[in-house]
């Protein structure tokens, strides 16, 4: 830490937008706090600082309130921290919200016989209705769309598969805790075809013959499932084609996909000839 008139500043880095990021790891009393904090505020407003962004450990949960009273306010939480920050200048705020998504993914797992990978829920909204659906989950933080879709499978099934295509997507609003939901469905061929289902969150799992799974009162009654059975038949018939991923180069070794439709594309490439 750097003082000014005697009284310690909090340790900061500047960011990449005018602003500085506050990261403590120390303990610290809270007076102590209160006393940096508010030297370290006026050094940085003499400086013409824009957002001041303060990473709090879960072990020093006891300075929020101290933050708060001195005009800081929520900005996201994590299991092990707390973000909390502050615009100086007298303008319009320009910090970026919170993340405002959930992504999802549902898998199509299809076989060439026309059976559809589906499962019985034990939880949420379809436990105890006796409906089939297709797999679906939440795609964990840092993971792609391809790798969670092929995950879910597994974790639901016991059944390996491979991912091919993303073929369609939704977007609702005011889902999950007032967030927006981004739903992925993915077409995936199966690599293995003996189920062993997942106990905790899996009632029953079965392969089933589409026309079957078609037919279901529900479906015929739900949009999305209506959709998921005419990408299902478009599918079979090879009527359809979906976004498959391209891997992007990168200089920091983390791997990124631009989902599109490469057939097409490659088939419309005009052709270099040196």
């Amino acid at each position: 830490m750097g003082t000014e008139d005697g009284i310690q500043l909090l340790p900061a880095i500047n960011d990449d937008h005018g602003g500085v990021i506050v990261k403590l790891t120390e303990t610290m009393d809270s007076d102590v706090f209160r006393g940096a904090l508010r030297a370290s505020m006026s050094q940085w407003k003499n400086e013409g600082k824009r957002g001041v962004w303060i990473k709090l450990p879960i072990g020093l949960a006891h300075l929020v309130e101290i933050a708060v009273k001195e005009g800081f306010w929520y900005h996201h939480a994590e299991p092990n921290y707390l973000m909390l920050v502050y615009w100086i200048p007298e303008s319009i705020c320009t910090i970026p919200a919170n993340a405002t998504h959930r992504v999802g993914v549902g898998a199509i797992v299809l076989t060439e016989n026309r059976e559809l990978l589906v499962v019985q829920e034990k939880s949420g909204k379809l436990r105890g209705t006796g409906i089939w659906k297709i797999p679906t989950g939440v795609v964990d933080e840092g993971e792609d769309i391809c790798v969670a879709a092929v995950r879910e499978v597994k974790e639901e099934t016991g059944i390996d598969a491979e991912f091919l295509e993303v073929v369609a997507f939704r977007q609702t609003h005011k889902a999950f805790f007032e967030k927006s939901d981004l739903f992925f469905l993915c077409f995936l061929h199966p690599l293995s075809f003996n189920i062993q289902k997942q106990e905790l969150e899996i009632e029953a799992a079965q392969w089933m013959p589409i026309e079957e799974f078609a037919a279901q009162p529900f479906n015929l009654n739900s949009n999305v499932a209506r959709h998921i059975t005419d990408l299902c038949f478009a599918k079979l018939d090879k009527n359809y084609v979906g976004f498959t991923p391209v891997s992007l180069p990168s200089s920091d070794d983390r791997p990124s996909y631009l989902y599109m439709n490469a057939r097409d594309l490659c088939s419309s490439t005009p052709t270099t000839i040196n």
